[in-house]
């Protein structure tokens, strides 16, 4: 039923997009919108500074007149996606980052605790090499006591220090060190890889590859010319370079955002099957936030940021897809 409403609503929001006509005047500081122009230079200084992104023309028959032809929409390729959604561990209750209808708002639900940590990091001290394909030991640690090293270190102050020359020629560093540990791999049968599942996104192949697979996506960044502000899309490969089915990349969506602020719909600059994009409807208003919010600390945001900005604070409905390695920004 929910698919059924977002095809319809979709429909409906492509023809108002048709009517729409192109926004001229800048309007980003009052509203939080852009201007194709505005949208070309923020392109255009996202690109200079990670370079992994990069403008695409699109299908000739899908060219928006309003755009360069050369510079359509963004895009970034071969994303890696390591973890699913349900395998991140939450800490603290979620935070509602905006809200101004019935809607509700972007809702901020990986958070760290008050000295900047997470419960997750406890839990993986908590880990033994037991629970891993390696065991962890040394030479004599079957024979060892903590009393007795602790004797030991407490002679071993009290000797003259041995010369080096000395040393070298009594053979002692061919010996091996017992504080060193060494690593032994158990043998292990094959095992097939499922395509799409995997604790940590992927795993080797059972032929011995050392290469970690894992899941891809292909990020395209659009100007929706009826919101007048970017607009997300996200394309989806298993560990072999398949495609992925729907569910499999709701599996990577936030469970607040899958199916309500993501949605399956047409590209607009390419043929083909529907991809998963983020709706815009709320894009404006956290923008015009965040520019008031540094207006309030003395600071001025200039537009050329936008996409910078836009690319961090989606990154909560995609949170294991790892994008965002575009410039620190500070809003204080």
């Amino acid at each position: 039923m929910q698919s059924v409403l977002n095809t319809v609503k979709g429909t409906a929001l492509n023809v108002a997009e048709y009517l729409t006509p192109v926004l001229k005047e800048s309007k980003f500081r009052e509203t939080g919108v852009l201007t194709p122009e505005e949208f070309v230079a923020a392109g255009d200084h996202l690109v200079h500074h990670c370079p992994t992104w990069q403008w695409a023309a699109g299908d000739e028959t899908k060219t928006k007149p309003y755009l360069p032809k050369d510079k359509q929409f963004l895009i970034t390729r071969n994303v890696p996606c390591y973890r699913r959604c349900k395998q991140m561990e939450y800490v603290g209750e979620e935070t509602l980052v905006e809200e101004e209808s019935g809607d509700g708002g972007w809702v901020e639900t990986h958070q760290l605790n008050d000295d900047g940590t997470t419960q997750l990091e406890d839990k993986i001290c908590e880990l033994t090499m037991e629970e891993t394909k390696d065991e962890m030991h040394t030479p004599d640690s079957d024979k060892s006591a903590p009393g007795v090293a602790g004797a030991e270190a407490e002679d071993d102050d009290d000797d003259e220090a041995i010369d080096m020359d000395d040393f070298e020629e009594s053979g002692m560093l061919d010996l091996v060190d017992p504080a060193v540990a060494t690593t032994t791999r158990k043998a292990e049968p094959e095992a097939k890889v499922s395509p799409g599942a995997g604790a940590s996104g992927g795993e080797a192949e059972a032929s011995g590859d050392s290469v970690l697979h894992t899941r891809t996506y292909d990020l395209h960044i659009t100007y929706d010319k009826y919101y007048q502000t970017p607009r997300l899309w996200v394309v989806g490969y298993d560990e072999q370079r398949k495609p992925l089915t729907v569910e499999q990349m709701y599996e990577d969506v936030s469970q607040d955002h899958a199916k309500k602020t993501v949605t399956m719909e047409s590209h607009p600059h390419l043929p083909g099957p529907n991809m998963a994009s983020v709706h815009p409807c709320r894009h404006a208003d956290i923008m015009k936030k965040i520019i008031q919010t540094v207006e309030e600390g003395g600071g001025q945001l200039g537009v050329h940021l936008y996409l910078i900005i836009f690319l961090k604070f989606v990154q909560t409905v995609i949170p294991t897809i790892e994008y965002d390695f575009t410039q620190n920004f500070n809003m204080s």
